[in-house]
């Protein structure tokens, strides 16, 4: 039994014998480390990887704000025309490439409708539109492609030639505070349109009030609440699933009550076709139009995106409630730019603005010389 104690001791003996020059060497480079950090030769160790060199800065996270401190940040170049509508040109310009430099002949009438219809014009509107084209050029002697496309050009133009302005007060009652409703189908962007159109009369310094009138979707509510705190506004919202014209009344009323400078006012859209979201839209116009408040604006948002599917939803919002105008969202998304002329000659009604970028400044008034010529002109 003793042997064995004796030999266990030994073992361990040599055991510690055999590791003193590793710890030596460990405790050596430790130091060289703290001492080469004190000196400034390396950087601390990441949490992964290889240590880096002191003189070359570790990576700044994907979303930092890279910005010196206290400068402004930089804000995004708001879309224009050109760009916001490349998709649209790149369709279309392809299409009518195949008239130009050619006589203008049957082929290249036949060439024109496949065009216009390709770019969500419409049937209508385009049957329409050839035949005042036809009777131009039997009236100035056209016989190319080429005059032919510039006449075209021209002609879209003249058929752009609505009204469009937006109106700060209601007409017959200028004294009364403003209020702009918002209608339109669920999804095509009515609250992103109100936050930017918020944004739009922030930067004019005006003082606006938000009505969360959708109150049937938890979501909306907290979106326009993000878009109310960005731009300086007010929001009044109700509980879920309240009377949306009594969060327009409380809206109206606090306005007048602050001075406010403008309502914009959300409403439902559930299903287009339901005859009891009309009704209530109707209530909630006239609810809204009452003193202290007047409705200036009713402005209906249509997706682009939609095209034609989206025309047929919009009439039935256009006969339930007095529209005045139409905001179309998402046209840089789309490669059939050409349903604003299906929107002013079927609906009768004016584009007032147009969203050509997700930026808040990408929300623009409509202009009908830029739009048409972003559709047939190269870009410079």
């Amino acid at each position: 039994m003793d042997l064995l104690v004796i030999i266990f001791i030994f073992l361990a003996v040599m055991v510690l014998l055999a590791a003193v020059p590793f710890v030596h060497r460990s405790v050596q480079r430790r130091g060289g480390v703290r001492l080469a950090r004190a000196r400034g030769d390396i950087a601390t160790r990441p949490a992964y990887g290889r240590p880096r060199p002191a003189s070359a800065p570790a990576p700044a996270p994907a979303d930092a704000d890279l910005a010196p401190a206290g400068a402004p940040s930089i804000e995004p170049e708001p879309a224009t025309y050109s760009t916001g509508l490349a998709a649209s040109r790149h369709s279309l310009r392809e299409r009518l490439s195949a008239i130009r430099g050619r006589r203008a002949d049957d082929d290249a009438w036949e060439r024109m409708e496949e065009a216009l219809l390709g770019a969500d014009v419409g049937v209508a509107t385009t049957m329409a539109t050839l035949d005042r084209l036809r009777a131009t050029s039997v009236e100035h002697g056209i016989t190319d492609g080429d005059a032919l496309v510039e006449s075209l050009g021209a002609q879209m133009r003249a058929a752009l030639g609505a009204e469009r302005s937006l109106h700060a007060t209601a007409p017959d009652r200028p004294d009364a505070t403003p209020v702009w409703l918002f209608v339109g189908v669920n999804g095509v962007g009515k609250t992103t349109t109100i936050g930017k159109v918020g944004h739009r009369l922030a930067a004019q310094q005006r003082q606006v009030v938000m009505a969360a009138g959708d109150t049937f979707r938890a979501a909306a509510t907290e979106q326009l609440g993000a878009w109310a705190t960005r731009c300086g506004a007010e929001l009044i919202s109700g509980s879920p699933g309240a009377d949306p014209s009594s969060v327009v009344h409380d809206a109206v009323a606090a306005a007048a009550a602050r001075g406010a400078d403008i309502v914009l006012a959300d409403t439902a859209g559930r299903l287009a076709n339901r005859k009891n979201l009309m009704d209530e839209l109707t209530k909630v116009r006239r609810v809204a139009d009452r003193d202290p408040g007047a409705v200036a604006e009713t402005l209906l948002v249509i997706d682009a995106t939609t095209g034609q599917n989206g025309l047929s939803q919009a009439r039935a919002f256009a006969e339930s409630t007095d529209v005045t105008g139409v905001v179309l969202t998402k046209l840089d998304g789309s490669a059939k730019g050409g349903i604003v002329f299906a929107i002013e000659a079927e609906l009768g009604l004016p584009v007032k603005l147009v969203g050509l970028g997700e930026g808040a400044a990408d929300l623009v008034d409509f202009d009908p010389d830029d739009y048409v010529d972003a559709l047939l002109t190269s870009p410079t």
